[in-house]
């Protein structure tokens, strides 16, 4: 006879931090991944804020990658820009294996890496065309 053991979890206590005055806050992130997508030849990068518009995240990153190998790369770049800048790892991260498409979810952030039949494919730059688009020169200004 099998014997369950009930799911209990620890409740922590809600803290709220002025974005502000954070050191890592959402602008950090998006400028930290938008800079090591860059430095890894990403193309096409697209900066959405869809603060307004969705309940999932602050900021979506789109980028694209020509093979398997970059969109890799770039994912993995992200990452270590990430956690040396922002002290973070992703909460979740999909399509690793495959390397066509990899999501990189930071919770205020979500990274997409594409390679550009999946991109195109899947078009989420449409699918939110309501949000605000920042160019990374303007994020700079915001962050510093």
């Amino acid at each position: 006879m099998t014997h369950y053991q009930p799911f209990t979890r620890e409740i922590s206590p809600i803290v709220t931090i002025n974005a502000n005055e954070a050191p890592d806050n959402a602008e950090n992130l998006v400028l930290a991944i938008a800079q090591a997508a860059d430095d890894r030849k990403a193309h096409d990068l697209v900066i959405l804020k869809v603060t307004e518009i969705s309940y999932l995240t602050d900021y979506f990153i789109i980028a694209t990658g020509f093979s398997s190998t970059q969109v890799k790369a770039i994912a993995d770049a992200i990452e270590e820009k990430v956690a040396e800048i922002c002290h973070k790892a992703p909460l979740r991260v999909e399509g690793k294996r495959e390397g066509t498409w990899i999501l990189e979810d930071y919770g205020q952030v979500i990274a997409h890496i594409f390679l550009p039949e999946e991109r195109e494919f899947y078009n989420l730059e449409a699918f939110w065309g309501h949000a605000q688009r920042l160019e990374l020169s303007h994020l700079k200004a915001l962050v510093q």
